[in-house]
């Protein structure tokens, strides 16, 4: 497909328009918003829009307090893509930076990255998001890896990232029905144009995952997969297919780990011994392993490293019980609601 021309030529002095969206943030927002008014503004202005969905602290009075331009929405089905939507389309910024409201921008970040719309082809940028306590949990230590990517063009990107204003009118913004998987979405409709999505290899925000507990990891995951069959079946029927085959590749997984315990535990029933399940769990620790080598360029801590193994696979139960949930709601004809995993 050939591009088309760069809509923005970017003033001397652009104005950037800062989203930030969060519900029940609490303190997390303050740090949040005190990141974006202390950052370095070397080459361009700022707005500040904080959007909140629905929160029952104080944060719409913390944002205000702050200086932010504040908008609420009390909508039936809160989303992410629902606060992003009302925030760049209140702004009057030629770009729009996205910030969800547990994380902390790096202060160089938008100084540094302006310059990569020069490109006419890139339409979004984007940078490292990595977690600010790692240590608090083996969670949060191994989900961490999960932001690592390497530098380049990718098919999308994550919550927080700079958009051409110009771009988002042309597509029309987020997806307001998706209550997860909105990014990837959104960029598949904006590479549809012939522009790209851009990951640079610079600090961009710290991230608050404050996932401490089993139940906290399993909704994330659940959601994720419900995300992936959402999206897979929204561009089924068109030319650009997107994670219709990563939908399958984590139902064989899912089906696969299952079949495997369950074999190995009949073995050992039948067999009135402990080395068939043994076996299996072996087996299974050795594709972790595998995992966890594949992956070894993002981290040099080990321990992370072999956690982040078992989780490739275990995820996938999860995830495919969300793509489950997901089907199940569409035959119903019932829509999900948002999925938050922090309030567990």
């Amino acid at each position: 497909m050939t591009t088309e021309s760069n809509p923005v030529q970017l003033a001397s002095r652009p104005l950037v328009s800062v989203v930030v969206i969060g519900r029940n943030e609490g303190e997390r927002l303050r740090r949040c918003l005190q990141s974006v008014f202390e950052m370095d503004r070397s080459g361009f202005e700022t707005e500040v829009i904080y959007v909140d969905s629905g929160s029952i602290d104080r944060s719409v009075e913390l944002a205000q307090s702050m200086g932010a331009k504040t908008i609420v929405l009390h909508p039936d089905r809160p989303s992410a893509a629902l606060g992003r939507n009302a925030g760049w389309r209140a702004a009057t910024g030629s770009v729009v930076l996205f910030l969800d409201g547990d994380t902390i921008l790096h202060p160089r970040f938008v100084a540094d990255s302006l310059q990569e719309f020069s490109d006419p082809e890139i339409a979004v940028v984007w940078g490292h998001r990595r977690e600010l306590y790692p240590e608090r949990s083996i969670y949060i230590r191994t989900l961490d890896l999960d932001w690592i990517y390497a530098a380049g063009r990718t098919p999308y990107c994550g919550g927080d990232a700079l958009f051409l204003r110009d771009v988002l009118e042309r597509v029309n913004g987020f997806d307001e029905t998706l209550i997860a998987g909105e990014e990837p979405e959104l960029c598949r409709r904006i590479a549809a144009l012939g522009f790209a999505i851009l990951h640079v290899d610079r600090p961009m925000t710290g991230h608050d995952l404050a996932i401490h507990r089993w139940g906290q990891y399993w909704k994330r995951s659940t959601r994720a997969g419900h995300a992936f069959a959402e999206v897979a079946d929204r561009f089924q029927s068109t030319q650009q297919q997107f994670w219709t085959e990563e939908s399958k590749a984590n139902r064989n997984r899912a089906l696969a780990l299952v079949g495997l315990l369950l074999l190995g535990l009949a073995g050992s029933i039948v067999w009135r011994s402990p080395w068939p399940l043994a076996a299996v769990l072996v087996f299974l620790a050795l594709l972790a392993g595998r995992s966890a080598w594949k992956v070894r360029w993002k981290s040099n801590d080990l321990l992370a490293l072999a956690l982040y193994g078992v989780h490739s696979h275990l995820q996938q139960l999860p995830i495919y019980i969300g793509q489950l949930q997901y089907k199940l709601n569409r035959r119903r004809g019932k829509r999900a609601m948002l999925v938050e995993y922090k309030q567990l």
